[in-house]
């Protein structure tokens, strides 16, 4: 796991940056440790197109994969945040494909928050084939999220949801 990733003007700390003491709070962001939560899955044939790969927007619902299951993880889920008023909308999604999976390969989503904002969540994903000896890195992902109310406008993010991030340690 690669050490946390900081501004070059934040201020040196000793303290994790999780949000409680010791985190660096800059502009309304909130910097989070890389703490990957860890999803395994298998390819299914209908996942792979003509070619024997991976078609290339399965690798976006493998992202929504590891974030739900994220979020789940943190003892919450998407859809209880739906029941609260708060939809997460995806309002930018990049990969970087580094080689393809095929079908029945074992495969690994490591999912990250990298920053949380007043009104957004970006998470970052890796997804590496799995083989007896080692890990393979496929794609490499980021996903920002907006938080909307349920009539789709722009909002903040509740101090519960912000509070839900801080306490992952």
């Amino acid at each position: 796991m690669s050490p946390p990733r900081f501004p070059r003007s934040a201020p040196a700390t000793h303290d994790p940056p999780h949000g409680g003491p010791g985190a660096i709070i800059e502009r309304g962001t909130v910097h989070l440790p890389l703490l990957p939560n860890i999803v395994e899955l298998r390819v299914r044939y209908a996942e792979t197109d003509q070619m024997g790969v991976v078609y290339h927007a399965n690798y976006l619902v493998w992202c929504e994969v590891g974030r739900t299951e994220f979020i789940r993880s943190l003892g919450s889920s998407y859809a209880s945040l739906e029941r609260e008023g708060v939809m997460l909308a995806v309002s930018d999604a990049t990969l970087r494909f580094h080689a393809p999976a095929r079908y029945d390969d074992a495969i690994v989503i490591e999912t990250t928050i990298k920053n949380v904002r007043s009104r957004s969540i970006v998470f970052g994903y890796e997804i590496f084939r799995q083989d007896a000896e080692a890990r393979k890195r496929l794609v490499t992902a980021r996903t920002a999220l907006i938080a909307l109310d349920s009539a789709g406008r722009p909002r903040s993010m509740p101090t519960s949801l912000l509070d839900l991030f801080r306490g992952r340690e």
